[in-house]
C-alpha cells in the first residue's frame, strides 16, 4: 500500500514511528492521513498521528474548522511539538518542519496527546468537566447541579450577546480584540452545556454524545427544505414551516396530555423584550399579525391614547412631585396599558428588523455616554449637578450631543 505515490509503504512507516516510540500499537488507533487532507480529517490528538508529506492542493476544510496543512497542526499541536521524521526516525518539532526540515522525510510522527496537552479539540472540555467534578477535582464543581448552573448559563449568554456587540461596532483598531473576545465568551457558554451534560452522565440520564444526537435530529428534521422533499424559497416559508413542524412535535409529546400550544415553550426568565418578540414571531408564523406595517403603527397610536386615558384615570401620578395615584387598581390599569405600548413597539421593530432588546441595550448605553459627558462638561464649568437647574443639565446634554454627532461626522 503505497501513500499517494510516495515511496515506501505505509507499513514501513509505522515500524519506523514503532522504532521513536516503543509504546506505539496501531492495534489501539492511529491516524494516518496525508498532509493535504489534514483539514478535512477529524483529527483526535489523543491518538498517535502519522502526517504523510505531500504537495498536493489542501483538500476542502471540515465545516467549522479553521485552517489546513501544517497551519491546523499548529493550531492543535503547537509549533514546539515534538515530532519524528520518517522513516529516518530523526528528532524535530513541527516549527523545524514548517521551516522546511522534513522536506527530505516522507512523514512525521506525532505522539497521542494527553487532554490537558490538547487544548485545541473538542473532546479535552468534556474529560476537563468530569475531572473537575471527580472526587479529588475542584469542590466548587462538585457541588454544582443544574439548578445552581442555571443562572452562571443566563450570565454567560449576556456576557456572550455584549461581546457580539462589541464587535458590531469595533473600530478596524479594535476588531482583534474584539473577535478574540467573543470566542472566549463562546467558550463559557459551552463550558456550561458541558458541566451540564456531564452532571447528567453522572445521574444516568443523558451524555453530550445524547445532547449532540438530539439537536442534530432536531435540526435536519425542522429543515426538510434543506434535507428533505419540502420547498421554502422565503424565510417566511421556513418560519411557517418550522412551526408546523414544532407544532406536530408537541402534540405528539403530549399525546394523552394537554396539547401544547404554539406559545408554549417560550421562556418567562426571558427579558421582557425578548420574550415579546418570540411571543409575536411565534403567533406571526401560525398567521396571526397585521397584513402591512400600516396596522403596527395605528396600533401605536391606540395603545398611547389608552395609556394617556388610563394615566389620566390614575390622576398622572408622578414619583418626583410626589404625585400619587388616585388608587392601587388605577395605577395597575397605567402599567397594564404601558405594557400594551411597550409590546406594540417590540412589534413594530419586529417588523422592521429590529431587535427590541438591542435597541433599548443600545439606547442605554448612548444615555450613559452622553450623562458621563454631561458630568464631564458640568465638573469643567464648575457646575454642581446637583444644583443645577433642568434648563441648564439638558442644554449641557444638549451640547453632548452635537459633540457626539460631530465626532461621527
Amino acid at each position: 500500500m503505497t501513500a499517494n505515490g510516495l515511496n515506501g509503504s505505509v507499513d514501513a512507516l509505522i515500524r519506523a514511528a514503532q522504532g521513536a516510540d516503543a509504546s506505539l500499537n496501531p492495534a489501539n488507533g492511529i491516524t494516518i492521513v496525508a498532509l493535504s487532507e489534514c483539514g478535512a480529517t477529524a483529527i483526535d490528538t489523543a491518538r498517535p498521528l502519522i502526517v504523510l508529506i505531500d504537495t498536493a492542493p489542501n483538500k476542502t476544510q471540515l465545516p467549522g474548522r479553521l485552517g489546513a496543512g501544517w497551519e491546523l497542526l499548529t493550531r492543535l499541536y503547537g509549533t514546539d511539538r515534538a515530532v519524528t521524521l520518517l522513516p529516518s526516525g530523526s528528532a524535530s518539532t513541527v516549527a523545524a518542519c514548517i521551516a522546511g526540515g522534513a522536506v527530505e522525510s516522507q512523514a512525521i510522527y506525532v505522539g497521542g496527546l494527553t487532554p490537558l496537552d490538547a487544548f485545541a479539540t473538542p473532546w479535552t472540555m468534556p474529560w476537563l468537566s468530569a475531572r473537575l467534578r471527580a472526587p479529588d477535582g475542584c469542590p466548587w464543581d462538585r457541588e454544582q447541579t443544574h439548578a445552581s448552573l442555571a443562572k452562571h448559563l443566563i450570565e454567560e449568554a449576556w456576557e456572550l450577546h455584549d461581546a457580539i456587540a462589541a464587535l458590531e461596532s469595533a473600530s478596524a483598531a479594535e476588531r482583534p480584540r474584539a473577535i478574540a473576545d467573543l470566542a472566549e465568551e463562546l467558550g463559557d457558554v459551552l463550558l456550561q452545556v458541558v458541566l451540564h451534560s456531564q452532571i447528567a452522565q453522572e445521574r444516568g440520564d443523558f451524555d453530550l454524545a445524547d445532547v449532540q444526537d438530539g439537536l442534530v435530529r432536531k435540526i435536519v428534521r425542522r429543515h426538510p427544505h434543506v434535507f428533505g422533499d419540502a420547498s421554502a424559497t422565503t424565510t417566511r416559508d421556513v418560519q411557517r414551516n418550522w412551526e408546523a413542524i414544532k407544532a406536530g412535535e408537541r402534540a405528539a409529546a403530549g399525546e394523552g396530555e394537554k396539547v401544547k400550544g404554539a406559545l408554549d415553550g417560550v421562556s418567562r426568565g426571558l427579558p421582557a423584550l425578548s420574550a415579546s418578540r418570540e411571543l409575536q414571531d411565534r403567533a406571526s408564523a401560525v398567521g396571526y399579525d397585521w397584513p402591512t406595517l400600516d396596522g403596527v403603527r395605528a396600533k401605536i397610536s391606540e395603545e398611547l391614547a389608552e395609556l394617556d386615558e388610563a394615566l389620566a384615570e390614575a390622576g398622572h401620578p408622578d414619583q418626583i412631585t410626589s404625585t400619587q395615584a388616585s388608587s392601587a387598581a388605577a395605577l395597575a390599569h397605567a402599567q397594564e396599558e404601558l405594557g400594551d405600548v411597550l409590546a406594540v413597539i417590540v412589534n413594530l421593530g419586529r417588523r422592521s428588523g429590529i431587535d427590541a432588546e438591542a435597541a433599548l441595550r443600545g439606547a442605554n448605553d448612548k444615555f450613559r455616554r452622553r450623562f458621563a459627558e454631561v458630568e464631564r462638561r458640568a465638573a469643567a464649568r464648575g457646575i454642581s449637578l446637583k444644583d443645577a437647574d433642568f434648563t441648564t443639565l439638558d442644554a449641557l446634554w444638549d451640547e453632548a450631543k452635537a459633540a457626539e454627532r460631530e465626532a461621527k461626522g
